[in-house]
């Protein structure tokens, strides 16, 4: 317990480059009943290239508040700058995190925006969808990609409207992606880096007490 305190409150470089914001659902004990719990966690990317947690919390409620809690944690541990927050679109993180850190670039997940489109289309027409929303974040430039999403309204929002209102009201969000090339969208493309602690945390039944608790 003292060692996992002291990890979750350890000091932090002053910058990172690329940090991942991101939830994943994962079974808890309490007592003699597993929960289905939500885990929220941060991930950086350190000067020299490498990966690390740098943090990890249950929350009861999530929300803009919530979110502030982790980053205010975040900076008094000694992070005071990062640049780009790739993040999925969860209530309240890219509000909290700009207030935190106003000149960071804040990314929405290309990957989680195009599930969350895809999740109203059958499956008949899937496929050809995610080729058509691949114009969109696959265009060079803003203004291309305009373009690719008036063209996708005109084509899809008789069957499945939602899907080109889903992309504008975070534009803001979205359009840092059109500033880097090719390899560098790839690197924040998705925070699947963070996902993919799920699978170590589910090797074994995780206790509330192993985390901060929200």
């Amino acid at each position: 317990m003292e060692e996992v305190r002291q990890w979750q409150n350890r000091p932090l470089d002053a910058l990172s480059p690329i940090v991942y914001g991101d939830g994943l659902v994962i079974k808890v004990r309490e007592n003699p009943r597993v929960l289905n719990k939500a885990l929220y966690l941060a991930l950086g990317v350190d000067m020299e290239g490498p990966e690390e947690v740098l943090g990890m919390w249950l929350a009861q409620n999530e929300g803009a508040r919530f979110w502030l809690s982790v980053f205010t944690e975040l900076h008094n541990r000694g992070l005071k700058a990062l640049f780009i927050a790739c993040m999925d679109r969860l209530p309240g993180l890219p509000d909290a995190g700009e207030a935190l850190y106003p000149q960071t670039r804040i990314q929405l997940c290309m990957l989680h925006m195009v599930r969350n489109s895809l999740k109203s289309v059958s499956y008949t027409h899937r496929k050809e969808v995610a080729a058509d929303l691949k114009l969109i974040y696959g265009a060079a430039t803003e203004a291309e990609a305009q373009v690719s999403l008036e063209l996708f309204a005109e084509k899809w929002d008789q069957l499945s409207p939602i899907i080109s209102k889903l992309w504008p009201t975070p534009w803001s969000h979205v359009i840092p992606w059109f500033a880097f090339p090719e390899a560098f969208r790839r690197v924040i493309y998705t925070t699947n880096a963070i996902e993919s602690a799920e699978h170590v945390l589910a090797q074994g039944d995780a206790q509330p007490s192993d985390f901060s608790l929200r």
